[in-house]
């Protein structure tokens, strides 16, 4: 393994992780930085996808003692269980889209400009949604009904289009639903769980006879990289959505939106098709 491998996959691994679970879309992010690093081709694919799962451990290790907590009480305790529930209610309109149609958004969405445009529609939407935004019905996750799980499952099949930003599509869905922003955010991350890992562990296997062990090494790298650059968004989200609003991310998107149409115009994208 050349030293350049490990810089380019400690450097995609570090932007997973800061961009995954931030509204901003870490497809985007990743194109650019992949496109400048050079790092293209099947193993390239894989790896992108590979290092999804240290960003969602990071979920995982954040919220371990809650998981534990909802895992031990759910034969006895009927909050326990509709909180499962709802996770499951809004996870499933991505899932059965996303499995029927995940070659055709490969084939005609994945591309630097829709990606961009995506950027800036997205955050165009944002700034709609915060600037008719009304005073929150619910303030934690766990006082959602099925309604407001299954209006934030709707919300999040909007990012099955690159660069939307899953998380971006499942916040601003629960502030719409009327839950108050930490709220929504929460149920983002907890629900990015079975999502993030169906989806990632879906991809793998597909893509697993691209591999061979002299991967694992930068595979590693990349995995740490977006589990500990993860863990430190999610922890500065929390902290974020208590006291701020989303309008910063929504002009962010519309800013790196028309970087990407430069860059691309500039730099045609040497990665091909998706």
């Amino acid at each position: 393994m050349e030293f350049f491998e490990f810089v380019q996959a400690l450097v995609l691994g570090l932007v997973e992780g800061a961009t995954e679970f931030l509204p901003v879309s870490s497809t985007g992010h990743l194109i650019v930085a992949a496109d400048f690093l050079g790092f293209h081709g099947e193993v390239a694919k894989t790896f992108e996808i590979f290092i999804q799962l240290g960003a969602i451990c990071a979920v995982v290790w954040h919220y371990h003692h809650k998981i534990a907590e909802i895992v031990r009480d759910l034969p006895h305790r009927p909050e326990a269980r509709r909180f499962v529930g709802h996770l499951l209610i809004a996870f499933t309109p991505a899932a059965l889209l996303g499995f029927i149609f995940s070659k055709q958004i490969k084939a005609y969405l994945f591309d630097p400009v829709s990606v961009a445009i995506a950027f800036i529609v997205g955050g165009l939407i944002i700034i709609a949604i915060e600037h008719r935004r009304t005073e929150p019905r619910i303030q934690t996750m766990e006082d959602m009904t099925w309604r407001e799980a299954l209006w934030v499952g709707v919300a999040q099949t909007a990012a099955l289009i690159p660069g939307t930003s899953r998380s971006g599509a499942t916040i601003m869905g629960g502030m719409l639903a009327g839950l108050s922003r930490p709220a929504a955010t929460e149920f983002s991350f907890f629900l990015a769980i079975p999502t993030m890992f169906a989806a990632t562990t879906y991809s793998l296997l597909k893509a697993w006879h691209e591999l061979s062990w002299s991967d694992l090494p930068v595979f590693a790298v990349g995995f740490i990289a977006a589990f500990f650059s993860a863990l430190a968004v999610v922890r500065f989200l929390l902290h974020f959505v208590a006291r701020h609003n989303f309008i910063p991310f929504a002009w962010y998107r519309i800013v790196a939106g028309l970087f990407l149409l430069w860059y691309f115009d500039a730099h045609p994208w040497t990665a091909g098709m998706g």
